[in-house]
């Protein structure tokens, strides 16, 4: 909602109301208070390719998958909803009532993500890939205990803070979705409210791209931090037990 709202006042505002870093920084904040919300009640399961990874890993049952998801797309659904009823006579000023994806007044931009008029999709699938895969691999250093975790209370504070880096580093080209939850259920509220079905076709059919290459991104980002992080956290807790161990003989 805060995300949706600050691309809404950024686009129609004609800058007036903030810039790029507006953007950023909503979505940022508004991570950070989902996290502080759901965190203690579902683990904050914001993002349906993370979600999808944690079932597929065992750390997360099956059962709750379809639960989640339900809970993600319905949230991203009426978030849409509303910043359309916020913003709808600004939509009508700024558009003429002409609802376009593409052109100079397009708005659909403001709900989920198009990519840039020079990407193709397979350097655009790259890009929403790396995006995830450093989100995911973010978020697991960030929860790690094991290695140099952050501090108890801070972790939603420093989860926001990365999705505010990842704007700021990667959203040029796509717009940085990295989430099935943020993408889709506002697609389909904006084919539903007026800007019809090329919210499916614009950008060589796009539409697809926010809901694999996210999570292809995620399985990478756990396959990087168990490879370089995770196995070697291991090896310094077994000898560190170990000189513990002969620390209390030789006592």
């Amino acid at each position: 909602l805060i995300g949706l709202s600050s691309a809404a006042q950024v686009t129609l505002g004609r800058g007036e109301f903030g810039q790029y870093l507006s953007i950023n920084l909503g979505f940022g904040i508004g991570v950070t208070l989902g996290i502080h919300a759901a965190g203690g009640i579902s683990g904050a399961h914001l993002n349906a390719s993370i979600t999808l990874t944690h079932c597929l890993l065992g750390n997360l049952p099956w059962k709750k998958f379809p639960v989640y998801l339900l809970g993600q797309f319905l949230g991203s659904f009426l978030a849409a909803a509303t910043v359309f009823g916020i913003y709808y006579d600004a939509l009508y000023d700024y558009t003429k009532g002409n609802f376009t994806v593409t052109g100079p007044t397009a708005t659909a931009g403001i709900f989920s993500t198009y990519p840039a008029p020079y990407m193709s999709l397979m350097g655009g699938f790259l890009t929403e890939f790396i995006a995830t895969m450093m989100l995911f691999l973010g978020i697991l250093v960030i929860h790690d205990e094991k290695n140099n975790g952050a501090l108890k209370g801070t972790q939603a504070l420093l989860t926001g803070i990365l999705v505010l880096g990842i704007g700021l580093a990667m959203g040029m080209n796509t717009g940085y979705s990295m989430n099935p939850s943020r993408d889709l259920p506002p697609r389909v509220f904006t084919a539903i409210a007026g800007w019809g079905v090329d919210v499916f076709t614009a950008g060589h059919g796009w539409w697809w791209i926010p809901l694999v290459a996210p999570t292809l991104g995620s399985l990478f980002g756990v396959l990087i931090h168990k490879l370089f992080i995770d196995f070697h956290n291991q090896s310094v807790l077994e000898s560190g037990n170990e000189k513990r161990r002969t620390d209390v003989e030789i006592s």
